[in-house]
């Protein structure tokens, strides 16, 4: 931890390991450290240790290597964007809109005054989508994107949620669903490629103390076209799997020495699989690792399942709604087509009694056929990084009883 100048003759290193070293002829302490107390020692330690000190986590090499590769993603989704025309759009933090569907929202106390009168004249929360406010750009610029906080209300200590989290939310017009396929999976190959262009070492790093194998995950990422199947074709896919006995789901009244028997060798769900369940991180991670051993664009859910915005296939069941899973993590971009006709958007919100009049007037004023997608910026670090535990791709995490600094 202690801070130095060095200076010295740069010559070529006789280690392996190193191409130079540094003969130094005078060093220079600028901040001494107490070794005794830096609690970042010379031991390897571990990410969960780590996470207790959020403000000199930064100053070991994973980390490090962490905060390149967020700012090459970075970098690489404003260029993508820009070098396709899209205008970069800021949607409001604070809004008095929940983008229904989205996740459970943190409400603001915005009280002024003795008489504790709101400051907004209404209730407002943390925005969880920026969605909405990014149409009505659309609707007048017709490709934008945005990217910025989001925030969730869920008592959720998985590996792949946070309170607070990045969000990279594009909407564009006149598309349909394969254009919005198409774009998603172009975008996420074009992040993919600039960090193995440009962080190379960083992600032998990670290959070599992590997850063994990434880097020529990644390269078959690039490489390969990403598979399509329709939600009917996954759940069919899942069930034959369990007909036929490669998997078996959990039952709660089967004795446990029982179920021991019936699960070995086995694959185990412990969520049942049928056509209209909403899929789980384990049925979305079997898809990616066990049956296609890539990455899966889902499309055309179950409307019961999905929000109230997204546009009807004429079956009368299913809505053009996509989304990307991708190995060790699941689902990395959920997106849709959107409703267009003011007539079916306004049917559908009196049938889930939700009223945003503005939303309507998106459709009520030259409306045009559109459609978008999220990103949760924290994942796709994850998905080249080889780390799948959220809470260690994000500067500072933010979940359930942990706000620290």
């Amino acid at each position: 931890g202690v801070a130095i100048r060095v200076e010295g003759i740069l010559v070529e290193s006789p280690m392996s390991g190193q191409a130079v070293e540094l003969k130094a002829t005078k060093i220079t302490i600028f901040g001494d450290v107490n070794a005794k107390d830096y609690p970042i020692s010379k031991n390897k330690l571990t990410l969960e240790h780590l996470r207790k000190f959020p403000h000199l986590r930064i100053r070991t090499k994973i980390h490090a290597a962490l905060a390149r590769l967020r700012n090459s993603c970075s970098t690489a989704t404003h260029t993508f964007f820009q070098m396709n025309n899209f205008k970069y759009v800021h949607t409001p933090i604070l809004t008095s809109n929940d983008c229904e569907g989205a996740g459970e929202t943190f409400n603001i106390s915005n009280t002024i005054g003795t008489e504790c009168e709101p400051f907004f004249g209404k209730n407002v929360n943390l925005t969880v989508s920026g969605q909405l406010h990014g149409e009505t750009y659309a609707s007048a610029l017709s490709d934008i994107y945005t990217f910025g906080p989001t925030f969730r209300a869920e008592n959720s200590n998985t590996s792949r949620h946070l309170a607070e989290f990045w969000m990279i939310e594009p909407e564009m017009c006149f598309i349909d669903l394969q254009d919005l396929m198409n774009i998603t999976e172009d975008y996420i190959k074009f992040c993919l490629k600039v960090c193995l262009g440009n962080l190379m070492e960083d992600i032998e790093f990670f290959d070599k103390h992590f997850q063994p194998g990434l880097k020529k995950q990644l390269q078959t990422l690039v490489d390969t076209q990403f598979k399509r199947m329709t939600y009917t074709e996954v759940i069919e896919c899942l069930e034959r799997e369990i007909q036929e006995g490669r998997a078996i789901v959990r039952v709660k009244e089967i004795e446990n020495k029982k179920f021991k028997k019936l699960a070995k060798g086995k694959h185990v769900f412990e969520e049942p699989v049928f056509w209209g369940c909403d899929l789980g991180s384990e049925h979305e991670k079997y898809m990616t690792d066990q049956l296609v051993n890539g990455a899966l664009i889902v499309y055309n859910y179950p409307k019961e399942i999905k929000s109230f915005y997204m546009k009807e296939n004429s079956d009368g069941k299913t809505v053009q709604a996509m989304d990307l899973l991708v190995p060790n993590i699941g689902e990395l971009v959920g997106g849709s087509m959107r409703i267009d006709s003011h007539d079916d958007l306004l049917q559908k919100m009196e049938e889930k009694n939700i009223s945003i009049p503005w939303y309507l007037d998106l459709r009520k004023y030259g409306s045009v056929p559109h459609g978008g997608f999220g990103l949760g910026f924290e994942r796709m670090i994850m998905l080249i990084s080889g780390i799948y535990n959220i809470r260690d791709v994000i500067p500072y995490p933010r979940y359930p009883k942990h706000c620290e600094m």
